[in-house]
């Protein structure tokens, strides 16, 4: 962690800061948040591409629960250091981020994946050995993501390749990657999102049941990807309840 920087916003007295790190052969960025007392840690996993979805202190000040150190990776790519490949080699991204915390804190860490972090985090949050994944509007499946959203099958042709190139989609299908021995999953969904289809979140609920996997659902129902003031006040309360539930198991 190093070249860290204090940006012009704060919450509680406390600043947003910027730093590098090192992950692969790449110089990447993060942004945290890190008060005092650390009692967990909140990874979180933007959403879409480039400028779009961007972190923001907006975005990770509202994860910024008593006692909680949020941060998350800007993504390779961003600044011109590599190339953001959708949940290819920028997996390394969040692992390196990972260590780095876990490093200098031993709390309890959760992974919060918004939208395209939901592919991020079901590629990573097992390896990491995280406490719990939270999936917020979250992809799960890269392939219906592709049939649903024709207007982003250019990018993923760019970035992963003609859907024809099979190895490249299934090291990305994130809901074929869980295994039996996942961390417990929290799945929130707005009925009504247009970005990313409610049935993403069907799809993982299944795989849950499946294997067994302790999870939880929040549906709101009439919800879309970004949700309105009221409803987004109550999912950031039931995601607080959710990790105090889990780490009293631990």
């Amino acid at each position: 962690m190093f070249n860290r920087t204090k940006i012009n916003a704060q919450f509680d007295g406390i600043p947003f800061e910027t730093f590098d790190y090192q992950s692969d052969e790449y110089i990447v960025k993060a942004m945290i948040y890190e008060p005092k007392h650390v009692k967990r840690i909140i990874i979180y996993l933007r959403g879409g591409k480039g400028a779009v979805g961007t972190v923001r202190p907006t975005r990770l000040m509202q994860f910024a629960y008593k006692d909680t150190l949020v941060a998350a990776p800007y993504y390779r790519g961003t600044h011109q250091n590599g190339q953001d490949e959708f949940g290819g080699a920028d997996r390394e991204d969040v692992h390196a981020l990972v260590r780095i915390l876990r490093a200098k804190y031993d709390v309890p860490i959760h992974f919060i994946g918004f939208s395209r972090g939901g592919i991020q985090g079901l590629v990573t949050y097992q390896e990491a050995r995280v406490t719990s994944f939270i999936t917020w509007g979250g992809v799960s499946s890269i392939y219906y993501m592709y049939d649903e959203r024709q207007d982003l099958r250019s990018m993923l042709k760019r970035i992963v390749g003609p859907i024809s190139n099979k190895s490249e989609y299934d090291r990305r299908e994130g809901i074929e990657l869980i295994t039996k021995d996942s961390p417990p999953v929290m799945v929130i969904h707005g009925t009504e999102d247009k970005q990313v289809n409610v049935q993403h979140a069907y799809m993982l609920i299944d795989k849950l049941k499946l294997l067994g996997i302790k999870h939880e659902v929040v549906f709101i129902d009439g919800e879309h990807h970004v949700m309105r003031p009221d409803n987004e006040r109550y999912v950031l309360q039931q995601i607080e309840k959710w990790m105090e539930a889990v780490e009293t198991c631990i």
